[in-house]
């Protein structure tokens, strides 16, 4: 199955793989915590127009798989989801304040990682490899 999306100026199958953690890593995302976390994720991946694949809330991290447009970068992804949510969070669990006496939810750090479908790094690197010039001979497709 294709996720190959196009806008005005961009064709793109962007994905990427993020992984954060609340601050001191404090095992916070259990309960109803977790629950509302995961409805404010997907507010906000609404709100941006990006396409959440699949999620997990565990109580000392959390990973987000989402489909975005190129002209989000991933640390402004991150950056996003990780303030909102914690005025959120803040916001329906005051009590949390009282754990993070910095006043932040989630720690400064995160992972991410791009994801392909059905094109690898491997397929992309041999495509790189087989370019020609326009003179040479037939060049190798992409998806061959």
């Amino acid at each position: 199955m294709s996720t190959i999306k196009v806008t005005k100026h961009a064709v793109y199958d962007l994905k990427y793989h993020f992984v954060w953690v609340p601050k001191y890593r404090k095992k916070l995302l259990t309960g109803d915590v977790a629950v509302f976390v995961k409805q404010v994720f997907k507010q906000i991946a609404q709100e941006y127009n990006w396409e959440i694949e699949a999620m997990a809330i565990q109580s000392g991290h959390v990973h987000v798989f989402l489909h975005a447009a190129p002209k989000y970068a991933p640390a402004r992804m991150v950056q996003v989801m990780k303030s909102l949510s914690a005025r959120e969070i803040f916001q329906q669990f005051p009590q949390l304040r009282k754990q993070l006496w910095a006043g932040e939810f989630w720690n400064d750090g995160y992972f991410v990682r791009s994801v392909g479908d059905q094109v690898t790094a491997a397929i992309i690197k041999r495509y790189i490899r087989y370019q020609r010039d326009d003179d040479q001979p037939k060049q190798l497709g992409l998806w061959d």
